[in-house]
């Protein structure tokens, strides 16, 4: 029993010399154990940083390169729809919604030409490949690289008796589920333009009928 308390009283000793006793001011940084990220590469504002050749930790804005939502030249439309180009609309381009029902086919704000139809199917399949293809697999067969590591296989939507059909799955649900998501699917609509979310609509509808025409030429 002697030992244990003579133990006891030497750890004792060593936890106050390294720590301190309580409200003892320390000239140097305590010893910690878990920064907790108290120190972070970070830059602070009008401060200097050696980072950077000039020594200026603030930085000038890249050529090219505007805030989210930002409207150059004070333009007030982009790609033909208004500048709440991530929502804030209450019309079928910004919910989806014809009243208190999902709408189909693709709205009329985004001005579409022949040309422009075909401009925004190829945008559909660039948007697609970076957020979609990775659940949903390139070709929409829902087996993206996820499936993979585990994760359960996406929703099909080219499979023939899938429920993302659009005659009973209206392109503003699937808007819908884009921008709110859907069970295990995030929400992507603070990540993907309003257009760019009809893009990536009509890009799978596109890989639906060349599925849909595939199975009926054999």
């Amino acid at each position: 029993m002697r030992y244990f308390f003579i133990v006891y009283a030497l750890l004792a000793l060593l936890v106050v010399g390294i720590f301190g006793l309580p409200g003892q001011k320390f000239a140097k940084l305590p010893i910690r154990i878990f920064p907790d990220m108290d120190e972070q590469d970070k830059l602070r504002a009008q401060k200097p940083d050696a980072f950077f050749a000039d020594g200026h930790g603030g930085r000038g804005s890249i050529a090219g390169v505007h805030p989210r939502g930002f409207n150059p030249d004070g333009a007030k439309m982009i790609g033909g729809i208004p500048e709440y180009e991530f929502g804030g609309g209450t019309g079928y381009d910004t919910t989806g919604r014809i009243g208190d029902y999902y709408g189909n086919g693709m709205p009329v704000e985004l001005q579409l030409s022949p040309a422009g139809a075909r401009a925004l199917i190829r945008r559909g399949k660039e948007r697609y490949g970076i957020y979609c293809a990775a659940c949903h697999g390139a070709y929409g067969d829902g087996q993206g690289i996820t499936a993979a590591y585990g994760v359960p296989v996406a929703s099909n939507p080219n499979a023939k008796l899938n429920s993302t059909r659009q005659d009973i799955y209206p392109d503003g649900r699937m808007f819908h589920t884009i921008t709110h998501g859907m069970g295990r699917m995030s929400a992507y609509g603070y990540q993907i333009p309003v257009r760019d979310r009809w893009a990536i609509i009509a890009y799978v509808r596109t890989l639906q009928a060349a599925k849909q025409s595939a199975d009926q030429a054999r």
